[in-house]
Formats: C-alpha cells, structure tokens, sequence
C-alpha cells in the first residue's frame, strides 16, 4: 500500500505540475493514466462500477466524481482531482483542490479549511481511537470557519479494495456514535473531507456521476490514505 501511495502522490503533484489556464481535464487524465502504468501500477477507477476514466476531475461546484472531458480550465477555477492506484493487488487513493491561477480570496480560503481539517483528523487518530473523533475534528473545524460539511458522500476503509469497511464520515450523526468503531493498529483507512461555502445539499447530474452542490456554491476536496499506528497515523499518500 505505501509503494501504491507513493505513485498516488507522484500523480498528485505531476498534476499540480501541468494543470493551468486552457489545459483540458482530458489532458490531465491521460498524462495521469500513462505515469500510474509506467510506475507498474493500476488506475484503479477506469471502469469501477462503470467509471470511464482513470481519475476524477471536479471544478468549482463539482464536489466528486467529475469525469475528464474537453473542458478546459480557466483562471479563476478551482480543481480537485482524485486519483486511486492498485499496485500488486494493494490500493491507495488521494484528492487534492487545486487554484487556476489567480483565485478569489474566498475560494483560496475554503481550500486552505479543507486541507488543515484534513490534516487536523490525522493528527488526532492513534490505536484506539474511535472513527467518531475524525468525524468531529473536522466537522467543528469546518463549521467553526463557516462551511458546510458535505453529508452524502464520506471517508472510508482501504486495502485490497477501494472501498471497504468503515465508513468514515467528516460529520457526526446519530448512527455513526451507534456503530462508532475503534480503530486498531495497522487498519488503513481514507480519510476525505468535502467541504463547501454554501449549504451541504448535493445532487448528481445526468452523465450519474458527477456530483454538485445543489446551490451551485464552491466545493473542495482533500484526501490522504493512513495506516493507523500506536503513535498515531502515518500517511500512505503524501
């Protein structure tokens, strides 16, 4: 998992790298597909559960699963690009939000909130801990800046699979403190928050992929993949 990390983070910052005025998402799928097959890795999204592309490309308003296509990005827009790798039957999976050029001061505002609340509930996780404890790092972080925590979508177990056992939602609610789970050492999890400047209200569009907020406000998105230790998370992605 940290050698499928560590192609995820490559991928990660090669997109930093070229993502800029008139440059098409498309562009940025297929310079990200070749280098994750070039480092003998999967891109593990192609065609999970029907998925077209290799990564996800969401812009302003699109919280998730924004799918490459000819678009090309503006000064102004903000990005968030997620990106999974399988490498020797083992995954990790990152998401970062990316200014083009210049940004208003609220959009850079919003994605500096996301990424300290990200880094905030990796701080706080160590061997027996609870899932709740990041659940409510970040959504008192969040909320204290005046965002939205998004509810529909949330963090989640990882390890031969993308998506596996727990949840891990970035807000607290009632069936979570129900089936609330501690976390062990050497459990793997992703942990993602979602955040936006309007209300947390999301919808999908008709492509069944790409999910907005439903006010249209800006959106963001930060990611990391963590194993955790008894000293506390170290990170698989960075």
């Amino acid at each position: 998992m940290r050698a499928a990390g560590k192609i995820v983070a490559n991928a990660l910052r090669l997109a930093k790298e070229i993502a800029g005025k008139d440059v098409t998402t498309d562009y940025l799928n297929n310079e990200l597909e070749k280098y994750i097959i070039s480092q003998g890795g999967i891109p593990i999204f192609k065609g999970y559960r029907g998925f077209p592309k290799s990564i996800c490309t969401s812009i302003n308003e699109e919280v998730v699963h924004g799918i490459p296509g000819p678009r090309k990005l503006r000064v102004g827009d903000i990005l968030s690009i997620d990106v999974g790798v399988g490498y020797r039957k083992y995954v990790a999976d990152a998401a970062l939000t990316i200014p083009i050029g210049e940004v208003t001061q609220e959009a850079k505002r919003l994605i500096e909130v996301c990424e300290k609340s990200l880094y905030m509930a990796i701080n706080v996780i160590k061997s027996n801990k609870k899932v709740s404890l990041i659940s409510k790092t970040i959504q008192e972080y969040v909320e204290k800046n005046g965002y939205s925590v998004i509810r529909n979508y949330t963090g989640h177990g990882i390890g031969r699979c993308m998506h596996e056992d727990p949840q891990v939602p970035n807000f607290v609610s009632k069936p979570l403190l129900e089936a609330d789970e501690i976390l062990m050492t050497g459990v793997t999890i992703a942990i993602e928050p979602m955040i936006c400047m309007g209300k947390y209200d999301t919808e999908v569009l008709n492509n069944k992929w790409t999910v907005v907020t439903k006010d249209r406000k800006l959106s963001t998105h930060f990611e990391h993949t963590i194993v955790v230790t008894e000293n506390g998370a170290d990170i698989l992605t960075q």
